[in-house]
């Protein structure tokens, strides 16, 4: 297998991270790939030219770090980071769902931090900013919780307060969270 990944996408970490976790280092092969440039959606197997993308030995291609998550956690056949039912699968899906959703807004503020001045929005950034403060306490909360648990929603967050601190340090998301 092949994963198509940029060094800096927070959703490729966290599918690099699931790898290592999972013993897969040696069945998948990483593959940097720049998803902006010309012919990235065919390079990538990915028609919406986003990464994380992977490319299964048969040449199917599946993308969305959820997605791929799933699949790969499926594959390693051991403990699995994702449980396969029961309430212990949605938790882990909800927290999954938190720290991407945390993500989605922070790369919505860097990206919209690299518009013209005049051009950007600050109802969004504000918007964005809250989001990313009320979900980083409701992360906070729920590791609280439960402090022991390892699995696919706690590697989302480390991924995702990751990315906060790489791309938006001047959050100071941890004042609230010594």
């Amino acid at each position: 297998m092949k994963l198509y990944y940029s060094a800096t996408s927070p959703y490729a970490r966290k599918v690099r991270v699931l790898i290592m976790e999972q013993g897969l280092q040696d069945a998948v092969e990483l593959v940097r790939a720049d998803p902006m440039a010309e012919n990235a959606a065919t390079r990538i197997g990915n028609p919406l030219s986003k990464i994380p993308a992977l490319e299964l030995d048969d040449g199917t291609h599946l993308f969305d770090s959820p997605v791929i998550c799933e699949y790969l956690d499926h594959q390693a056949g051991g403990e699995p980071l994702l449980p396969a039912d029961g309430a212990r699968r949605w938790s882990v899906l909800k927290a999954q769902a938190l720290g991407d959703g945390i993500l989605d807004a922070a790369l919505s503020l860097v990206m919209e931090s690299r518009r013209p001045e005049e051009q950007q929005s600050e109802f969004w950034q504000a918007r964005w900013i809250s989001a990313i403060h009320r979900g980083v306490d409701d992360m906070a909360e729920d590791i609280q919780a439960d402090e022991a648990s390892f699995d696919l929603g706690r590697i989302s967050y480390a991924c995702a307060l990751g990315y906060l601190d790489f791309r938006l340090p001047d959050l100071n998301w941890r004042a609230p969270h010594p």
